[in-house]
């Protein structure tokens, strides 16, 4: 079950390298280490990030631009940070510009939300990258250029349709389009087919999935993986990254973490068996700074005697303080929200049981594929006064799919209609399906709190709030509005009904990413209430040398949440036992 230890050396032989994976999987800090390993040993190395939430600059601790430029006690590496969100907002205003004056107010605003998502985003950065590799100078100045972030299925799919090109998204008047007309980017339709092709090209390009060990980490790998193979890019390789060495048989933290990961490692996607995989280090000390990504190539986690221990100086409230809050406020609709692997679910079902022990009745939804919320509850005699739904992603999708589709025009061609069915393969779609089936629920369950594991983005909202407010033809709407969401988006916006709380983990990228999601919300008029972080160590009693260095590196990003963040914030301890059944989820709140 074990991995051979990740080595440039085994795994780095073409000219550019794409790092992939979830938010908060270490994918910038693997990409720097390995940057740095390539410069040291002689090669030319430019390293560019185009990561919306990217924390490059905080990882080798330098100020970067989009222009190259020498990293210090690096020979050979150089590095920029290219900010895709720039970038749109410069595409947003190329295609929108010729429109202003023109058309009513309302309209270019609705314009400017369909541009507005992240798939509009990840189409800017692709273009930024493009450029860049475009460059015959320079590409050939250095041996390795490497990507933090490589581009999804869905986006590359997109680029190669022809009919992304075609300009006929003028006239169409179909459902959830978040990336407006591409044909903005029409003149370099020549530049994007060199760019596939070197990605597909074996001898110039490895694609570097980068995971945890964990359930949720691997599903994501596997699923991006099996995307990328399916338009040509297949010369891939899967970094595990974090894996505990040993652990301290009497410390349950050390002993229940360390057998998580294995357990998550054995239950591994087949399609991921297949691709060739090596580990790196659960580490104590924090990836910042030169000298320490040096360290985790070399697999060195740091001895006990190197740590200095100190206590614990911040305390926060528990997860029971945000279940009197909702409880004492009557609040009446509560969504969880947060990145993927973070433990929304696990937090939905842990805030519902508080709830529902505090005499409530309680009705909890969740859209996880892997939360069999079921299975978790049914044995439990305490849960007559809880309901459970599970609304299945793939399946609303699909039915709006379907209802879109219907309303298309007879008189598109087989390539514009291939275009649309790929259009609506975006996060957007499934934000808008999912929320259209989550009206529902909370139209039905008028006489109970409603618990929702994952709300809707500000940018998914806006669009439908577009949808409902201006003309069809031109807002180019959502098709139309069921009665449900119009009657929730009101209330999501009442603060005394609804409470969104948003989840994290104390570490860099959970942190940013919740800070740009609670943005996005404020711009749909939603201020979160509570944030909750979530499987911290700091607030654990470990006495694991590793797990206590890691535990300290927490405390800087626990104190940015509290004083930058959140208006209110909970900690919640990693847990030492599976946080299955309802006995096990009133421990969150005991």
């Amino acid at each position: 079950m074990m991995f051979q230890s990740f080595d440039t050396k085994n795994v780095v032989n073409t000219k550019f390298l794409f790092f992939t994976g979830k938010g908060g999987v270490g994918k910038t800090s693997t990409a720097c280490a390995t940057a740095v390993t390539l410069a040291d040993e002689g090669r030319k190395v430019l390293l560019v990030s185009t990561d919306p939430a990217s924390n490059l600059q905080d990882v080798l601790e330098i100020g970067l631009t989009n222009t190259p430029q020498p990293i210090q006690n690096v020979p050979n590496l150089y590095a920029c940070n290219l900010d895709p969100e720039e970038a749109a907002k410069t595409y947003r205003d190329k295609i929108i510009g010729p429109y202003r004056g023109k058309l009513p107010d309302t309209i270019v605003a609705t314009m400017e939300e369909q541009l507005s998502g992240a798939c509009t985003v990840e189409i800017a950065a692709f273009d930024e990258f493009t450029s860049l590799l475009a460059d015959s100078t320079v590409v050939e100045t250095y041996d390795h250029i490497i990507f933090d972030t490589a581009p999804t299925g869905h986006t590359l799919r997109l680029l190669q349709l022809p009919t992304a090109w075609s300009g006929f998204l003028e006239e169409s008047t179909h459902g959830a389009s978040c990336l407006g007309p591409l044909s903005g980017l029409a003149e370099k339709k020549h530049m994007y087919s060199m760019t596939m092709d070197a990605l597909s090209d074996l001898t110039k390009t490895t694609l570097i999935l980068v995971a945890r060990p964990d359930q949720s980490s691997l599903f994501e790998a596997s699923r991006a993986s099996k995307e990328l193979k399916e338009i040509g890019i297949s010369n891939q390789a899967l970094i595990i990254n974090g894996l505990m060495q040993s652990y301290l048989p009497e410390d349950k933290i050390s002993s229940s973490f360390y057998n998580r990961q294995r357990n998550a490692i054995k239950q591994m996607p087949n399609d991921l068996k297949q691709v060739v995989t090596y580990s790196l280090p659960f580490v104590s000390y924090s990836l910042t700074g030169i000298k320490n990504l040096r360290y985790l190539f070399k697999q060195f986690t740091m001895p006990a005697t190197q740590l200095e221990v100190k206590n614990q100086t911040l305390h926060l409230p528990k997860l029971n303080e945000v279940v009197e809050d909702f409880s004492s406020n009557n609040t009446r609709v509560i969504f969880t929200m947060g990145k993927g692997g973070v433990g929304k679910t696990t937090m939905a079902s842990a805030i519902a049981v508080g709830l529902v022990e505090k005499g409530h009745k309680v009705h909890l939804t969740t859209t996880d594929p892997a939360a069999h919320l079921e299975l978790v509850f049914q044995d439990s005699e305490l849960n007559d006064k809880l309901t459970i739904s599970r609304i299945n992603p793939k399946e609303v999708v699909e039915a709006y799919k379907i209802e879109v589709l219907s309303n298309v025009s007879d008189d598109l061609d087989e390539e514009a209609i291939a275009y649309i069915q790929e259009d609506l393969n975006s996060p957007c779609t499934e934000e808008i399906a999912v929320f259209r089936a989550f009206a529902e629920v909370v139209e039905r369950s008028k006489d109970e709190i409603v618990v929702i594991d994952t709300a809707p983005t500000g940018h998914t909202l806006l669009l439908l709030d577009a949808a409902q407010s201006y003309h069809k033809e031109l807002a180019r709407s959502t098709g139309d509005v069921p009665e449900s969401v119009k009657n929730l988006l009101p209330r999501l916006r009442n603060p005394k009904e609804t409470s969104v709380v948003i989840i994290t983990l104390a570490e860099a990228t959970p942190v940013l990413e919740a800070s740009r999601l609670q943005d996005d919300l404020k711009r749909a008029d939603i201020i979160p209430k509570w944030w909750v972080i979530n499987q911290s160590l700091y607030a654990t009693e470990t006495k694991d040398p590793v797990l206590k260095g890691r535990a300290q590196a927490e405390e800087g990003w626990i104190k940015k949440v509290t004083t930058e963040f959140a208006e209110k914030c909970a900690i919640v301890p990693l847990m030492t036992e599976e946080n299955t059944g309802y006995g096990q989820l009133k421990k969150y709140i005991d």
